[in-house]
């Protein structure tokens, strides 16, 4: 049974980190490549140390399978996440077909957005005391 397990997990592993290398290669744009690359990745670095944890069957290994797993679930997307939002305001350009631009128009600057409070009372006419 532990055969079975560890055959269709590390298949289903390889397949997903086959299929974020293809997707590295067919995407149109950096943001769909940073998308495809994190989830298919995740999910196939983490299918394959489920693997691990199948075939040395030690509570230590086990314990840092688990552990690692557990971490690259948490950390992946957020990484991606800052590093497509550093990227978008780098100025990187997205796909020619691309829609919907969300972060477009919650990032529009508004008057006095970004001004301290020294600068608001001077522009205001209040003096601080």
């Amino acid at each position: 049974m532990t055969s079975i397990l560890i055959a269709v997990f590390s298949t289903i592993g390889t397949l997903a980190v086959l299929f974020a290398s293809i997707g590295v290669l067919r995407m149109p744009d950096f943001y769909l490549r940073l998308s495809v690359t994190v989830k298919a990745a995740t999910l196939g670095v983490g299918l394959l140390l489920a693997c691990a944890a199948f075939i040395f069957q030690d509570s230590s290994i086990t314990t840092r399978a688990i552990s690692i797993v557990f971490f690259l679930i948490l950390t992946a997307p957020v990484a991606a996440h800052m590093i497509g939002r550093t990227a978008y305001h780098k100025g990187v350009p997205t796909w020619k077909g691309t829609v919907i631009d969300e972060l477009k128009e919650s990032t529009a600057e508004k008057p006095g957005q970004y001004e301290t409070e020294g600068e608001k009372s001077a522009n205001t006419g209040e003096k601080k005391l």
